[in-house]
């Protein structure tokens, strides 16, 4: 009679061939990255020049300064996203399989759509809706 004990003993035995495999593969793998790592260091000396510390801007040498205000509220931008378009997903999901659905998945929902609508408030009051220059207070 075998017990689960047995079963497992049996298929982790060292000498089984997809355990030497296994085994072989990893330090082959352990052995290619360290070689790569050491060719790197040795290979490779670390110089530092004025040139490599500054930012690459697609060829073009950067110029001004680079802390300037960005007059669009990106995350506002980022909860309209949220309210919009992944709510859409379970909203759509949700109404494809509406015959199936009793009286609380209807309050469920209903719940999830007044908590939508008091984000967009939010964002409403913040002045995520106004995308022009800002005056000045």
């Amino acid at each position: 009679m075998h017990t689960i004990t047995d079963t497992l003993t049996t298929n982790l035995n060292f000498w089984n061939p997809g355990v030497i495999t296994l085994i072989a593969y990893i330090l082959l793998v352990l052995g290619l990255v360290g070689t790569i790592l050491f060719l790197v260091v040795v290979l490779n000396p670390r110089r530092s020049r004025p040139e490599k510390g500054r930012p690459y801007e697609c060829g073009v040498i950067p110029t001004g300064h680079a802390r300037f205000r960005f007059p669009t509220p990106f995350y506002l931008v980022a909860a309209f996203f949220l309210l919009f378009d992944v709510e859409a997903v379970y909203i759509v999901t949700w109404a494809v399989s509406y015959d199936r659905h009793d009286v609380s998945a209807l309050i469920r929902m209903t719940f999830f759509i007044v908590v939508l609508m008091a984000g967009l408030f939010w964002i409403w009051r913040k002045g995520g809706l106004e995308w022009g220059v800002k005056p000045k207070r």
